[in-house]
């Protein structure tokens, strides 16, 4: 069976774990600390790893989804090369997204949020422009974007639940398709269950703007 190691915070897990989960293949979890060393694994040292049945250790999550997409059940199919570039295209600038909005949800100071948040917002404005009133990215199927995308759109609901700043409130196209993405029924699944305590713990501690509810 796939084993998946990685932290339990980290958007690049959750990214490999829902494509798992949306492609209906099974795989096991080993979660990491911030004090283990994963270089004895990973040539990169980073999460997410996952070790094939094979035992081949696969790094980086953008290759490893490559690597899962040809397998379990597919998602949208592309019309042709074009759009096939395109869908990977969309999917590699959310999972590049996943640093800045980890930066904006982590700054120390109000000016240091508003400086991450600028970068990140770019991303928001530029998905809003490719959106319809559909679920999904690509209409009615979901697609390998929507998974890229759904890290960043599940922590953003997060933060909106335990602080009141939402990061999405001036893209209601956005909005629509964040919450067919948190209705998905295998959304739990795609992260620990104490998750949210984790998450909150380390995004929203004492002295971080976010837990004093910064302004936009």
């Amino acid at each position: 069976m796939i084993n998946v190691i990685s932290f339990k915070i980290c958007p690049f897990f959750q990214y490999v774990t829902a494509m798992l989960e949306a492609k209906k293949i099974p795989y096991q979890v080993e979660y990491a600390d911030f004090d283990n060393c994963l270089f004895e694994v990973s040539p990169n040292g980073k999460a997410p790893i996952l070790i094939t049945e094979s035992g081949s250790v696969l790094f980086d999550a953008d290759a490893i989804v490559n690597y899962l997409e040809d397998r379990g059940e597919p998602l949208y199919q592309a019309k042709d090369a074009e759009q096939a570039a395109l869908i990977e295209a969309w999917a590699n600038y959310g999972s590049k997204n996943y640093v800045p909005q980890c930066s904006a949800m982590r700054s120390a100071t109000q000016q240091e949020y508003q400086a991450n948040f600028a970068i990140f917002n770019k991303s928001l404005f530029n998905i809003e422009k490719q959106l319809s009133d559909k679920p999904y990215f690509l209409g009615e199927q979901l697609s390998r974007v929507d998974v890229a995308w759904l890290p960043l759109l599940h922590r953003a609901w997060l933060i909106e639940q335990h602080s009141g700043v939402d990061f999405l409130s001036d893209y209601p196209k956005i909005k629509n398709w964040q919450r067919s993405l948190l209705s998905l029924p295998w959304l739990a699944d795609t992260v620990s269950d104490d998750f949210t305590l984790v998450f909150t713990d380390f995004y929203l501690c004492a002295g971080y703007p976010m837990k004093r509810k910064i302004t936009r």
